[in-house]
Protein backbone atom coordinates (compact mmCIF):
# COMPACT_ATOMS: atom_id res chain seq x y z
CA UNK A 1 0.00 0.00 0.00
CA UNK A 2 2.90 2.77 0.64
CA UNK A 3 4.20 2.04 -2.89
CA UNK A 4 1.16 2.51 -4.10
CA UNK A 5 0.20 5.48 -2.63
CA UNK A 6 3.85 7.00 -3.62
CA UNK A 7 3.41 6.11 -6.66
CA UNK A 8 -0.35 7.98 -6.76
CA UNK A 9 1.94 10.99 -5.19
CA UNK A 10 4.60 10.89 -8.14
CA UNK A 11 1.72 11.34 -10.29
CA UNK A 12 -0.11 13.86 -8.72
CA UNK A 13 3.24 15.97 -8.73
CA UNK A 14 3.47 15.45 -12.25
CA UNK A 15 0.68 16.63 -13.13
CA UNK A 16 0.79 19.89 -11.23
CA UNK A 17 4.35 20.10 -12.64
CA UNK A 18 3.27 19.93 -16.53
CA UNK A 19 -0.23 22.10 -15.22
CA UNK A 20 2.66 24.64 -14.58
CA UNK A 21 4.90 24.44 -17.66
CA UNK A 22 1.55 24.37 -19.59
CA UNK A 23 0.51 27.72 -18.35
CA UNK A 24 4.01 28.85 -18.86
CA UNK A 25 4.25 28.20 -22.39
CA UNK A 26 0.64 29.48 -23.11
CA UNK A 27 2.09 33.08 -21.20
CA UNK A 28 4.91 32.94 -23.88
CA UNK A 29 7.86 35.07 -23.49
CA UNK A 30 6.49 37.83 -21.84
CA UNK A 31 6.33 35.97 -18.70
CA UNK A 32 9.66 34.97 -19.22
CA UNK A 33 11.41 37.88 -19.51
CA UNK A 34 9.12 39.85 -16.63
CA UNK A 35 10.55 36.51 -14.48
CA UNK A 36 14.32 37.64 -15.23
CA UNK A 37 13.68 41.14 -14.21
CA UNK A 38 12.28 40.61 -10.47
CA UNK A 39 14.45 43.51 -8.15
CA UNK A 40 15.40 44.85 -10.76
CA UNK A 41 14.37 48.14 -12.95
CA UNK A 42 12.86 47.37 -16.64
CA UNK A 43 15.86 47.06 -19.39
CA UNK A 44 15.18 49.36 -22.25
CA UNK A 45 15.69 47.77 -25.95
CA UNK A 46 18.47 48.59 -27.96
CA UNK A 47 18.78 50.49 -31.08
CA UNK A 48 18.15 48.33 -33.94
CA UNK A 49 17.44 48.79 -37.66
CA UNK A 50 13.55 48.30 -38.24
CA UNK A 51 13.49 46.67 -41.01
CA UNK A 52 16.03 43.96 -39.50
CA UNK A 53 12.92 42.81 -37.30
CA UNK A 54 11.39 39.25 -37.85
CA UNK A 55 7.23 41.49 -37.31
CA UNK A 56 8.28 44.34 -39.92
CA UNK A 57 6.41 43.90 -42.88
CA UNK A 58 6.93 46.54 -45.70
CA UNK A 59 3.47 48.85 -45.54
CA UNK A 60 1.67 48.59 -49.47
CA UNK A 61 -1.11 51.16 -50.30
CA UNK A 62 -2.88 51.94 -53.07
CA UNK A 63 -0.59 55.11 -54.52
CA UNK A 64 -1.72 57.23 -57.58
CA UNK A 65 -0.59 56.46 -61.10
CA UNK A 66 3.39 57.81 -62.00
CA UNK A 67 4.06 60.72 -63.18
CA UNK A 68 6.56 61.20 -65.93
CA UNK A 69 8.45 63.86 -64.79
CA UNK A 70 9.05 67.44 -66.93
CA UNK A 71 12.07 69.38 -66.56
CA UNK A 72 11.30 72.85 -67.08
CA UNK A 73 14.83 74.66 -67.75
CA UNK A 74 15.20 78.03 -65.94
CA UNK A 75 12.56 77.39 -63.59
CA UNK A 76 12.61 77.21 -60.00
CA UNK A 77 9.18 74.57 -59.97
CA UNK A 78 9.04 70.96 -60.62
CA UNK A 79 6.02 69.42 -62.29
CA UNK A 80 3.30 68.12 -60.14
CA UNK A 81 5.17 69.72 -56.95
CA UNK A 82 3.54 70.89 -54.14
CA UNK A 83 3.56 74.83 -53.80
CA UNK A 84 1.38 77.74 -52.22
CA UNK A 85 -1.03 78.52 -55.22
CA UNK A 86 -1.98 74.96 -55.46
CA UNK A 87 -5.03 73.45 -53.48
CA UNK A 88 -3.33 71.38 -50.53
CA UNK A 89 -6.18 69.30 -50.09
CA UNK A 90 -6.70 65.37 -50.83
CA UNK A 91 -7.37 64.80 -54.63
CA UNK A 92 -6.21 61.66 -55.99
CA UNK A 93 -5.59 58.12 -54.28
CA UNK A 94 -2.62 57.77 -51.63
CA UNK A 95 -3.61 61.81 -50.52
CA UNK A 96 -4.58 62.05 -46.64
CA UNK A 97 -7.18 63.97 -45.09
CA UNK A 98 -8.44 64.32 -41.52
CA UNK A 99 -11.63 63.48 -40.50
CA UNK A 100 -13.30 65.34 -37.52
CA UNK A 101 -15.42 63.25 -35.49
CA UNK A 102 -17.79 65.25 -32.96
CA UNK A 103 -20.58 63.00 -31.82
CA UNK A 104 -22.73 64.05 -29.14
CA UNK A 105 -26.25 62.41 -29.79
CA UNK A 106 -29.21 62.18 -27.43
CA UNK A 107 -31.81 59.75 -27.77
CA UNK A 108 -35.29 59.49 -25.51
CA UNK A 109 -37.87 57.36 -26.32
CA UNK A 110 -41.30 55.95 -24.49
CA UNK A 111 -43.90 53.67 -25.73
CA UNK A 112 -46.82 52.73 -23.92
CA UNK A 113 -49.65 50.08 -25.49
CA UNK A 114 -52.36 48.80 -24.13
CA UNK A 115 -54.94 46.49 -25.73
CA UNK A 116 -57.81 45.05 -24.48
CA UNK A 117 -60.14 43.04 -26.27
CA UNK A 118 -63.69 41.00 -25.55
CA UNK A 119 -65.78 38.56 -27.66
CA UNK A 120 -68.60 37.11 -27.09
CA UNK A 121 -70.84 34.90 -29.62
CA UNK A 122 -74.17 32.74 -29.30
CA UNK A 123 -75.69 30.80 -31.34
CA UNK A 124 -79.49 28.91 -31.22
CA UNK A 125 -81.37 26.60 -33.74
CA UNK A 126 -85.49 26.53 -32.85
CA UNK A 127 -85.84 24.93 -35.89
CA UNK A 128 -83.57 22.72 -37.56
CA UNK A 129 -86.26 20.54 -40.44
CA UNK A 130 -87.73 19.14 -37.58
CA UNK A 131 -84.90 17.34 -36.33
CA UNK A 132 -84.11 19.43 -33.01
CA UNK A 133 -86.42 16.67 -31.12
CA UNK A 134 -83.89 13.64 -32.01
CA UNK A 135 -80.48 15.62 -30.26
CA UNK A 136 -82.41 14.55 -26.70
CA UNK A 137 -81.87 11.20 -28.39
CA UNK A 138 -78.08 11.54 -28.63
CA UNK A 139 -77.62 14.05 -25.60
CA UNK A 140 -78.77 11.92 -22.57
CA UNK A 141 -79.45 15.04 -20.42
CA UNK A 142 -81.38 17.12 -23.51
CA UNK A 143 -80.52 20.36 -25.71
CA UNK A 144 -82.00 23.48 -25.70
CA UNK A 145 -81.82 24.44 -29.02
CA UNK A 146 -82.46 28.14 -28.41
CA UNK A 147 -78.98 27.96 -26.84
CA UNK A 148 -76.95 25.95 -28.72
CA UNK A 149 -73.52 27.34 -28.93
CA UNK A 150 -72.14 29.96 -26.45
CA UNK A 151 -68.65 31.08 -26.55
CA UNK A 152 -66.90 34.22 -25.15
CA UNK A 153 -62.87 35.20 -25.00
CA UNK A 154 -61.03 38.04 -23.42
CA UNK A 155 -57.95 39.09 -24.09
CA UNK A 156 -55.94 42.03 -22.43
CA UNK A 157 -51.78 43.08 -23.34
CA UNK A 158 -50.10 45.92 -21.74
CA UNK A 159 -46.62 46.93 -22.54
CA UNK A 160 -43.87 49.66 -21.52
CA UNK A 161 -40.78 50.58 -23.39
CA UNK A 162 -38.59 53.12 -21.99
CA UNK A 163 -34.76 54.17 -24.36
CA UNK A 164 -32.94 56.70 -22.74
CA UNK A 165 -29.25 56.40 -24.81
CA UNK A 166 -26.63 59.26 -24.62
CA UNK A 167 -23.65 59.19 -26.89
CA UNK A 168 -20.38 62.19 -26.86
CA UNK A 169 -17.52 61.31 -28.83
CA UNK A 170 -14.58 63.87 -30.22
CA UNK A 171 -11.60 62.63 -32.06
CA UNK A 172 -9.24 63.60 -34.96
CA UNK A 173 -8.52 60.33 -37.31
CA UNK A 174 -6.55 60.94 -40.34
CA UNK A 175 -7.82 59.23 -42.86
CA UNK A 176 -5.96 57.56 -46.90
CA UNK A 177 -8.20 57.98 -50.03
CA UNK A 178 -8.00 54.70 -51.16
CA UNK A 179 -9.80 54.80 -54.51
CA UNK A 180 -11.62 57.33 -56.45
CA UNK A 181 -15.05 56.96 -57.66
CA UNK A 182 -16.27 57.41 -61.44
CA UNK A 183 -18.62 60.34 -60.17
CA UNK A 184 -15.33 61.83 -58.47
CA UNK A 185 -16.26 60.87 -54.80
CA UNK A 186 -13.39 59.91 -52.65
CA UNK A 187 -13.25 56.09 -50.77
CA UNK A 188 -11.73 56.96 -47.26
CA UNK A 189 -10.48 54.35 -44.43
CA UNK A 190 -8.36 55.20 -41.96
CA UNK A 191 -6.92 53.67 -38.61
CA UNK A 192 -5.18 54.62 -35.46
CA UNK A 193 -4.12 52.23 -32.56
CA UNK A 194 -2.68 53.43 -29.46
CA UNK A 195 -0.97 51.36 -26.53
CA UNK A 196 -0.45 52.51 -23.21
CA UNK A 197 1.05 49.47 -20.97
CA UNK A 198 -1.03 46.78 -21.88
CA UNK A 199 -4.84 48.47 -23.08
CA UNK A 200 -4.73 49.12 -27.19
CA UNK A 201 -7.45 51.67 -27.93
CA UNK A 202 -8.12 51.18 -31.68
CA UNK A 203 -9.85 53.91 -34.49
CA UNK A 204 -11.22 52.87 -37.76
CA UNK A 205 -13.48 54.80 -40.07
CA UNK A 206 -14.22 54.21 -43.57
CA UNK A 207 -16.68 55.18 -45.93
CA UNK A 208 -17.61 57.59 -49.32
CA UNK A 209 -17.17 61.60 -49.37
CA UNK A 210 -17.58 64.30 -51.79
CA UNK A 211 -14.46 66.29 -53.02
CA UNK A 212 -16.61 69.47 -52.29
CA UNK A 213 -17.19 68.51 -48.03
CA UNK A 214 -13.12 69.00 -47.83
CA UNK A 215 -12.59 71.96 -46.00
CA UNK A 216 -9.30 74.33 -46.66
CA UNK A 217 -7.75 72.51 -43.87
CA UNK A 218 -8.20 69.15 -45.66
CA UNK A 219 -10.62 68.50 -42.87
CA UNK A 220 -14.21 66.76 -43.18
CA UNK A 221 -17.16 66.54 -40.79
CA UNK A 222 -18.17 62.64 -39.73
CA UNK A 223 -21.55 63.23 -40.53
CA UNK A 224 -20.97 64.09 -44.09
CA UNK A 225 -19.42 60.63 -44.99
CA UNK A 226 -21.80 58.20 -46.49
CA UNK A 227 -22.06 54.69 -45.54
CA UNK A 228 -20.09 55.92 -42.76
CA UNK A 229 -18.52 52.85 -40.41
CA UNK A 230 -16.29 54.32 -36.76
CA UNK A 231 -15.28 51.94 -34.72
CA UNK A 232 -13.55 52.73 -31.26
CA UNK A 233 -13.26 50.57 -29.27
CA UNK A 234 -10.18 48.68 -27.47
CA UNK A 235 -8.25 45.14 -26.52
CA UNK A 236 -6.07 44.33 -23.69
CA UNK A 237 -6.46 43.44 -19.86
CA UNK A 238 -8.61 45.97 -18.78
CA UNK A 239 -10.83 45.55 -22.11
CA UNK A 240 -10.56 41.81 -20.82
CA UNK A 241 -11.88 42.45 -17.37
CA UNK A 242 -14.96 43.96 -18.50
CA UNK A 243 -16.23 41.92 -21.10
CA UNK A 244 -17.83 38.68 -19.93
CA UNK A 245 -16.58 34.92 -20.07
CA UNK A 246 -17.03 32.85 -22.98
CA UNK A 247 -19.60 30.76 -21.52
CA UNK A 248 -21.52 33.68 -20.15
CA UNK A 249 -21.95 34.81 -23.42
CA UNK A 250 -23.14 31.29 -24.94
CA UNK A 251 -25.42 30.77 -21.86
CA UNK A 252 -26.99 34.19 -22.54
CA UNK A 253 -27.60 33.44 -26.45
CA UNK A 254 -28.98 29.72 -25.62
CA UNK A 255 -30.74 30.03 -22.25
CA UNK A 256 -34.50 30.60 -23.03
CA UNK A 257 -34.83 32.40 -20.01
Amino acid sequence: MPGKNTHISWRRIALVSGMIGATALLSGCNAMKRLSEVGEPPKLSSIDNPTQSEAYRPVSLPMPAPQVAESNPNSLWRSGARSFFKDQRANQVGDILTVVVEMADNANLTNNTLRSRTNSEDLGVPNLFGLETEFTKVLPEGLDPTNALNMSSNSSNRGNGTLDRTEAINLRVAAIVIQILPNGNYVIHGRQEIRVNSEVREVQIAGVIRAADLNSANEVDYDKIAEARISYGGRGTISDVQQPRYGSEVLDIILPF
